[in-house]
């Protein structure tokens, strides 16, 4: 069908043209301090801790110290990454560093507020791992915290700089596809190799612990608007390896507009991953096997185009996370990736895993607390 003809469908005209079209240059790569590089202590060094650190080396960022309490997970970090580092067992002796202003928390959520709070006592900006908190009155007591103290407190949701999402939150706040009415996020994955870990024991493995990176983006995409109440379901599949249920998914809605997730965690074959976001103006949408192999598509009546991506969720989630945080204290503002931010995220999170849980649509906000 040649350029601008008219494609008649279900009754209805559209105004279809194929051709390619220049795409803006948007920058959505990981951004980092022009000046000012502090002294980076990391208190928990986990399995994830992995990427965090292999992201702040390749960045060149200031990790001075590293703390677990199982010295030889602290060791073993130092020397992969970080051979000039202290270690230590006790995090108030990290804490009490004059040379360290920025701490990056990545301990479990029920651990993890008393540590924020000693850190933010103790003067230093935080970098908490996703998921915040389990209580949202626990967070606004963090964050009021760190605002009275002139300190700045964000959360590690790493997926915001992944490539495609990073790009096509770029592309909506240039207004590229115009007022979102829907935004459809859909992943088939295997999730089975929890079986076995501490996230069995996860009781909503999905919704809570994985699903927060999407409805967290979601919540970015569609910017101030507050959505009204949301519907959650969870159910075990026949073939899964797992405890908790693998299969799940929500719907979101807002004054005109509608947010969809689908989560299908025991696919083991012909795995995808796809998000799509319907505007007045455009349509963007992001597809691959995985979420580290994406292709970004913008159409509008201009025509399509696909932008050369560049980088991956793992590492470069984690630079930029840790990237905003810097740039924001050096800048003096808030970090888009801010703690306050973050919980109208949790609110969107803790709403579904209550509407899961008593078969009822949620008001988001309304479910303060969350059980793991």
């Amino acid at each position: 069908m040649g350029e601008g003809k008219t494609k008649k469908t279900y009754g209805l005209s559209e105004e279809i043209k194929t051709g390619r079209m220049r795409l803006p240059v948007l920058e959505y790569r990981p951004r980092d301090p022009k000046r000012h590089h502090p002294g980076i202590g990391l208190i928990g060094c986990g399995g994830i801790t992995e990427q965090h650190l292999r992201a702040y080396r390749n960045a060149g960022y200031n990790v001075v110290a590293l703390c677990d309490l199982h010295l030889d997970r602290a060791r073993r970090r130092k020397a992969e990454f970080y051979p000039d580092a202290e270690v230590y067992r006790d995090y108030r002796r990290l804490l009490a560093r004059e040379d360290i202003e920025v701490v990056d928390i990545a301990t479990h959520p029920p651990e993890r507020v008393e540590l924020i709070r000693a850190a933010l006592e103790a003067g230093k900006h935080v970098l908490s791992q996703k998921p915040f908190v389990l209580d949202l009155a626990v967070g606004e007591t963090l964050v009021s915290l760190a605002e009275n103290k002139g300190l700045r407190l964000a959360v590690n949701q790493n997926g915001r700089w992944s490539p495609h999402w990073s790009w096509m939150r770029k592309a909506v706040q240039a207004d590229l596809v115009g007022d979102l009415a829907g935004a459809q996020l859909e992943v088939c994955w295997d999730h089975n190799w929890t079986a076995g870990t501490v996230f069995d024991r996860i009781p909503h493995l999905i919704l809570y612990d994985f699903a927060i990176h999407w409805f967290d983006i979601a919540t970015v995409f569609l910017g101030a608007r507050t959505p009204r109440r949301v519907y959650a379901s969870v159910e075990h599949s026949k073939s899964q390896r797992a405890r908790p249920p693998l299969l799940a998914h929500a719907v979101a809605d807002y004054e005109e507009g509608q947010a969809t997730f689908s989560f299908s965690a025991d696919c083991r074959f012909g795995q995808r991953d796809t998000t799509t976001l319907v505007g007045a103006k455009g349509c963007l949408r992001s597809e691959g096997p995985s979420l580290l192999e994406q292709r970004v598509t913008l159409f509008t009546d201009k025509g399509y185009g696909s932008p050369t991506l560049r980088g991956a969720w793992f590492p470069d989630g984690f630079h930029g996370s840790m990237g905003e945080l810097l740039c924001a204290i050096e800048e003096n503002r808030e970090p888009e990736n801010s703690a306050r931010g973050n919980l109208r995220s949790l609110a969107l999170c803790f709403a579904a895993v209550a509407s899961a849980d008593t078969g009822k649509p949620m008001v988001p906000g309304k479910v303060k607390r969350i059980s793991v």
